[in-house]
């Protein structure tokens, strides 16, 4: 069923020296990976934005060059910088979509099938891949990229003294347990710290103390530009170039001292940060879509744990990575899909599924014997996995709604996706033994991540437009030689705005009050389980046996701590938890971002915004000047702009006001962390158990839920705060510019009426698309 040749031909695939026909036919396959109706959609796309470019380009040479720069008056300056920051803006901000999942779950397999490139990423086979956030994302390059970053030698020094209290085995360990507990470390926690001492630091490193590595030098040079560079003219050079640095080898595997190159490289994986990898133009991943593989746990270094949580939080789609043999009663995907769920509450995340992976691993005879559908014949492995992968999906499907439910508003946009869950096989999708290529759903994945550009495409072209369109209004306006001051001034239009602010002040601190109440409530709860959350968090499903280490680490981290057998550990969410289970489901219908009630942040500016404009256009009726149709589209688009920009505002903080209750809790328990990480000796588990119960119950006497609940409402009110004093600027200088004109102004500005027309029309037909 394999074709005879790869699906997309890829850059790799390209003569460099190409001829200028070649050339000109690869630039109109540019959008091959689309549908016909899209390719022409972004082919309009692309030229009305090229278009709108070189007016603007127009329109600043002709400002800046009719114009002096010095004594230039605040208006003509306002122009100015409004028009040099749109002709300097890049025409889309990245889409990242992030695969997230554990180790083993199939996310650099399934990458390298989206993108056509078999063995493009590393994949974890007998050995594992290292815990790095890897991105990939293409660009008009013709090399295949990567950059490397690695750790600083003072950020690597604060993870040693970690790793070697990790790894210390501590007086109390019973003789008759260490076999069993040493075998299950070596594949967890204390294996992985054992790897990177030894990567580093040689053999028996583990036994060293933390001054005595720290004074000694590295079986490894760190570049003094913390980053390394590597090129390649095709995707399997640059995979064989890479692999050595970002697999996680196993001890046994690196030769002391290095013997070559390639042994060398192999030491240096526990540096590594994170990876930056560019491909040449390609036809399946837009220009503009970051991929993002990202670990199902954060990182016990504490730089690497930072990255991996400002990494959910950009996405704008996460995909929840698990293999089907896991997906049914694991808690993995479970743990992973309420980390999404917090990115989607405070984060940029808008979208959220479930990607289920090797879904081709099926044995026949023992599905046909287990299987409870009896009703209908299977007689093929194709016909099973397809049967099971729908089964998956309606189980999997119910099950994210319900989580979802209990979260976020009962009408939120991802309740009503038609698909939240997918079944693909990379395996078949290169194979084709049992399933054909569209049936291992990689294609629909595609499918998905065009819609995603297509719509941000479109949108982001809007806004650009929109503020192109405002700037040349503004430019017409000052050109007026209509005095329309008195006209608006007698019309009462800034007081009308001012009654209006105040209006929505009222709507946001009544839209916040909402959370007064939850917020209460779930104070109320975490108080009196707090308890039940310390021990739930720190026993898991594993008991206290061999714990001691990683509560140590915990300690260390002041609460956090990226297990590989536990987990990722956060004792100030898990306090907190109580809390956000009260509030989550207001708290998202507040902040929401599309289609809003009353109760909504949203609704609350549109409502601002529309009163202001209709006012406007009334006032504009009302005028007795023939030509106030610049003046008056200038107040509608400038109004669309200010506003546009606060909900981005507004989105930016709403990450910090979610985050603030862990917080706020980490804050008032961080010397108890301290005191219980200084703990040595024999029964030093238990002590460093007994400090923190024991402050966390003073502390929760002492009113810190209470302090965090306050924090999140100071939160609110800078957020509130915030939104009206950029109101009340944005438009005092709005109203200041509109009602400037050329006898006002020492300058005589070029006319722009070719320009205006032409971004007037792209306007309105943008509109009608």
């Amino acid at each position: 069923m394999a074709s005879s040749r790869p699906e997309f031909s890829g850059a790799e695939w390209e003569d460099i020296n190409v001829s200028s026909s070649a050339k000109k036919k690869r630039k109109l396959d540019k959008y091959r990976a689309f549908e016909l109706e899209e390719q022409e959609s972004l082919k309009t796309y692309e030229s009305m934005e090229s278009r709108i470019r070189k007016v603007v380009n127009i329109m600043y040479e002709k400002l800046t060059a009719s114009l002096p720069q010095e004594n230039m008056s605040d208006e003509i300056k306002y122009l100015t910088n409004r028009l040099l920051t749109l002709k300097t803006k890049s025409s889309l901000d990245p889409i990242y979509i992030g695969l997230f999942g554990g180790t083993g779950a199939g996310k650099s397999t399934l990458f390298n099938a989206i993108v056509e490139h078999k063995f493009f990423l590393p994949v974890s086979g007998s050995e594992a891949c290292t815990s790095c956030i890897v991105q990939v994302n293409s660009n008009q390059g013709k090399n295949y990229e990567a950059k490397i970053h690695l750790l600083s030698r003072e950020e690597w020094n604060k993870e040693l003294k970690n790793l070697v209290e990790l790894v210390k085995k501590p007086e109390e360990e019973e003789e008759e347990g260490e076999e069993e507990e040493e075998e299950g470390e070596e594949e967890g926690d204390v294996g992985e710290a054992v790897q990177k001492l030894r990567a580093l630091y040689g053999k028996d490193a583990e036994a060293r103390s933390y001054e005595d590595l720290l004074s000694a030098k590295l079986l490894v040079n760190i570049p003094a530009s913390k980053w390394i560079q590597l090129k390649a003219a095709q995707a399997k050079e640059l995979s064989e170039k890479l692999d050595p640095y970002i697999r996680c080898h196993n001890d046994k595997d690196v030769e002391e001292p290095a013997q070559d190159e390639v042994g060398t490289k192999m030491r240096l994986w526990p540096l590594i940060k994170y990876v930056e990898v560019t491909i040449p133009k390609s036809d399946v991943i837009p220009e503009g879509v970051v991929f993002m593989d990202i670990p199902g746990t954060g990182d016990y270094n504490s730089k690497r744990d930072e990255m991996w949580k400002e990494s959910i939080n950009k996405c704008s789609v996460i995909w929840v990575i698990s293999k089907i043999e896991r997906v049914v009663g694991d808690k993995v995907h479970e743990v992973l899909l309420t980390e999404s769920i917090k990115a989607y509450q405070g984060g940029m995340c808008s979208d959220i599924a479930l990607v289920v992976t090797k879904s081709d691993q099926l044995h026949l005879d023992e599905y046909l014997r287990e299987r409870k559908q009896n009703n209908k014949p299977i007689e093929t492995k194709h016909d099973a996995i397809l049967e099971r992968n729908t089964t998956v999906k309606e189980t999997k499907s119910r099950g994210m709604k319900k989580k979802f439910k209990r979260t976020l508003p009962s009408d939120s946009e991802i309740l009503h996706k038609p698909d939240l869950v997918y079944t693909v096989s990379a395996t078949e999708y290169w194979q084709e033994k049992h399933l054909t290529k569209e049936e291992t759903e990689i294609p629909k994945l595609r499918e998905y991540v065009r819609n995603i550009y297509l719509k941000e495409k479109k949108q982001l072209l809007m806004d650009y437009v929109t503020k192109a369109l405002g700037i040349v209004l503004l430019a017409e306006n000052f050109n007026s030689t209509q005095d329309m001051v008195n006209h608006y001034q007698q019309s009462g239009l800034e007081t009308f705005v001012e009654e209006k602010i105040k209006a929505l002040e009222k709507e946001i601190e009544k839209c916040f009050a909402q959370l007064e109440q939850p917020l209460n409530e779930g104070v109320k709860q975490a108080k009196l389980s707090h308890q039940k959350a310390f021990f739930q968090l720190l026993t898991q499903d594993t008991g206290y046996q061999g714990f001691h280490r990683t509560l140590k680490a915990v300690c260390q981290n002041n609460g956090v701590y990226a297990s590989r057998i536990f987990a990722r550990i956060d004792l100030n969410s898990a306090l907190a938890q109580p809390i956000y289970d009260k509030i989550n489901p207001m708290f998202a219908n507040i902040f929401r971002i599309q289609k809003g009630t009353r109760a909504s942040l949203k609704p609350c500016l549109d409502m601002f915004k529309v009163s202001v404009q209709e006012k406007i256009r009334d006032v504009g009726k009302r005028s007795t000047v023939a030509n106030h149709n610049c003046k008056l589209k200038f107040f509608i688009e400038e109004t669309n702009i200010i506003l546009s920009t606060l909900e981005r505002e507004i989105l930016t903080k709403k990450l910090d006001i979610y985050q603030s209750l862990p917080l706020s809790i980490q804050s008032d328990l961080q010397p108890y962390y301290k005191d219980a990480a200084k703990t040595q000796g024999r029964q030093s588990c238990q002590k460093m158990q007994n400090i923190l119960l024991e402050n966390i119950e003073r502390e929760t006497q002492g009113g810190m839920f209470e302090r965090a609940k306050e924090k999140m409402k100071m939160k609110l009110q800078e957020l509130k705060d915030t939104i009206m004093t950029n109101l009340r600027k944005d438009i005092s200088t709005m109203l200041k510019l509109a009602l400037s004109h050329r006898e006002e102004l020492s300058e005589r500005l070029p006319d722009f009426q070719n320009e205006y027309s032409e971004i007037d029309r792209i306007h309105v037909a943008l509109q009608r698309m």
